[in-house]
């Protein structure tokens, strides 16, 4: 009676699948971020956009856009055969036929995703000039500026209030973190600026994390 009954290896699956539909998502959300013109870290393949019916220059990112769309799909289907299942007793009820629909859905929307999407990835360019000019903007290495200062014995307190005034100078000043002189940042931290300045460079940033789970290279690779 308990077998008859059960679709527990249908809910497992459509949950399994709506989290990888998750994922998916939120891929193609950064996809959609960093295709725009206010980003252009990544120039998508033009068999995965369209154009615009009115704007000639627009490039749509059509693929990101449907895939993350989908995902209302598989996440209704998990919610469909869990309602379905909620109130029926032990051995078969003819409402367990409403599994099958919104599972075969979901089994050909997931693959066509996963598939669509490898393919995808794999022809578009990345823009790694425009991610690193990127980085220029934003005072992204303040924090690795503050850890430096506690490197040569200041309190992570009194460096961080220190960085707070190098970072108001620099917006009075109208520049970016890593245009300031080593003398003004020996003078506003009291430390070398020399050496202090060398913790500004993003590519040191990232290096400098080499922990499990960090973003240094190799951790990555």
């Amino acid at each position: 009676m308990d077998a008859v009954s059960d679709r527990d290896f249908v809910i497992e699956y459509l949950g399994a699948a709506a989290i990888c539909q998750m994922h998916l998502s939120r891929l193609s959300e950064e996809l959609v971020l960093w295709a725009s013109q206010e980003f252009s870290f990544i120039d998508l393949p033009d068999a995965f956009c369209t154009g615009s019916s009115i704007m000639p220059q627009k490039k749509n990112p059509d693929i990101p856009e449907l895939v993350r769309g989908k995902t209302g799909r598989i996440n209704g289907a998990l919610i469909s055969v869990l309602t379905t299942m909620k109130g029926l007793p032990l051995a078969y009820n003819k409402d367990m036929q409403e599994d099958k629909e919104p599972l075969f859905d979901t089994f050909d929307t997931l693959l066509t995703c996963l598939t669509v999407s490898a393919r995808m990835l794999e022809a578009s360019n990345l823009r790694p000039e425009a991610m690193r000019k990127a980085l220029d903007a934003g005072f992204l290495t303040a924090t690795d500026l503050a850890d430096a200062l506690v490197e040569t014995g200041v309190a992570f307190r009194d460096a961080h209030r220190v960085v707070g005034e190098v970072v108001a100078h620099c917006i009075a000043q109208g520049i970016e973190l890593q245009e300031i002189s080593a003398d003004t940042l020996s003078e506003l931290t009291g430390g070398d600026g020399e050496t202090l300045i060398q913790s500004l460079d993003p590519a040191r940033s990232v290096a400098r994390r080499d922990v499990p789970g960090g973003p240094a290279a190799n951790q990555v690779a």
